[in-house]
């Protein structure tokens, strides 16, 4: 494994990332972006051979000049569980998301969720996760949603914490394998299973899913171009009345996801921002 880092001013980060996420096919395996102190910010990329790492460095450098790429080769280890081990809980609102050893010994009055460190995506740690967490708490305060979809759904935390406050199913969707097996066990680790699974999609959803809208609420955590891609679909997925929760996008790309779900009709209702991304709460008219 191959760890690519860079770090510099938004202004260079930001396309360099873009780069690396969206060249089809690419050689990053994983991409992040955040910011790193004042005024900077910090690029990571990991990749399984020398030659995508160098391949990495390379789009980084062409895309961004300023920009310096370190290469760095890891151990063959889990990094991924091995950097979530440890991490203290995360805290949203009702809502405590920890690991068995933590949850056990929780504050009581919480919603607890139980997220061991694994390989998928959504630990609550990461600033796109926590802020739809946020965003749920906002939509709790004046709905409970009775149907669910959560498209990216990952390990399956934000379909399972709407479950634990009163949702009644939930679907989720998932382009990686692993993760599907992934939030399905964690379904049945915090006893939901009989309300919510997740599918295995090439990408936005299938049949099934679409002949079981309209959704009370839709959790779309992924990225800034799917977002605006499948805001047509996402819109006719929702309920009238309905939310739905947005995430994945960097800060300055809040306007163009804004401008794709607000010219469909839907208001804005609440804006978290987290680490340099942003989460977006819309509603849909009744």
């Amino acid at each position: 494994m191959y760890q690519i880092s860079a770090k510099g001013p938004r202004e260079a980060i930001q396309p360099a990332w873009d780069a690396l996420a969206w060249t089809d096919p690419t050689p990053a395996g994983a991409v992040d972006a955040k910011e790193d102190g004042r005024h900077a910010w910090r690029l990571d990329a990991y990749c399984e051979t020398e030659d995508d790492a160098k391949a990495c460095k390379a789009m980084i450098e062409d895309v961004s000049p300023s920009l310096n790429a370190v290469v760095e080769a890891l151990e063959d280890r889990d990094w991924v569980t091995l950097s979530l081990e440890g991490l203290p809980p995360v805290e949203a609102g009702r809502f405590i998301v920890a690991g068995s050893h933590v949850l056990a010994k929780s504050a009581p009055g919480k919603t607890p969720i139980l997220i061991e460190a694994g390989p998928a995506f959504g630990t609550g740690h990461h600033g796109t996760t926590l802020g739809c967490l946020i965003g749920l708490e906002r939509v709790l305060r004046q709905a409970r949603p009775e149907k669910v979809l959560d498209i990216g759904t990952g390990s399956g935390l934000l379909a399972i914490a709407a479950i634990k406050t009163g949702s009644k199913r939930a679907w989720g969707t998932e382009i990686d394998a692993d993760s599907v097996l992934v939030a399905n066990e964690n379904a049945a680790k915090n006893h939901v299973s009989n309300a919510f699974k997740t599918f295995e999609t090439g990408g936005g959803v299938n049949t099934t899913i679409r002949s079981d809208a309209p959704y009370d609420l839709v959790f779309a955590n992924i990225l800034f171009r799917p977002l605006v891609g499948l805001a047509p679909e996402i819109e006719r997925l929702t309920a009238p009345g309905g939310h739905i929760i947005l995430s994945g996008l960097l800060t300055p790309q809040e306007p163009l996801v804004r401008k794709a779900y607000t010219g469909r009709g839907l208001a804005l209702v609440k804006r978290v921002r987290r680490d340099g991304w942003s989460s977006l709460v819309f509603r849909k008219p009744s």
